[in-house]
């Protein structure tokens, strides 16, 4: 396996895990169970800790993927800007979702706001996610570009 496919394997998780969490905080809320939403707040922290291997992995990705034919390295760069600022913003995520679990475990007053703090956060978060996982997309899969043609494609 080399960086290219395990890039691929992994860079999912930190996408999806958050969109999971998301749905138990959603949960949570709804029930008014702090042990859901501390669950939810471990789901961020995971999908926090998934980035690591995501992120880190993208640069030897870059160096094989970047060499082969119909490849444009605008999108590969536009792709690495938006996951850096995703992979800042999932790690800031997890952090408050670990400061989260903190307040909720010892039932500190704002334990209730750093929740609907979480939940707020965590909605930006998979709105950039969408956008990593589709500009890293558009690098390979002509077909899923605004720009796309039907045939043609563009070359820099």
């Amino acid at each position: 396996m080399n960086e290219a496919h395990f890039h691929l394997v992994v860079n999912h998780l930190p996408i999806i895990v958050p969109i999971v969490a998301l749905l138990v905080v959603a949960i949570g809320f709804f029930i008014q169970s702090e042990v859901v939403k501390r669950t939810a707040y471990f789901l961020f922290i995971i999908g926090a800790i998934c980035t690591i291997p995501a992120f880190t992995s993208g640069e030897g990705a870059e160096e094989i993927v970047e060499e082969l034919p119909g490849v444009s390295h605008r999108l590969i760069h536009e792709h690495e800007e938006k996951a850096e600022l995703f992979a800042m913003l999932n790690y800031l995520l997890g952090a408050i979702s670990l400061i989260g679990i903190w307040f909720s475990w010892k039932q500190k007053q704002m334990a209730k706001w750093i929740g609907w703090l979480i939940l707020s956060f965590s909605l930006v978060v998979i709105y950039i996610g969408r956008q990593v996982g589709t500009s890293g997309g558009e690098i390979r899969h002509t077909e899923i570009r605004a720009d796309y043609k039907g045939g043609e494609e563009e070359h820099d």
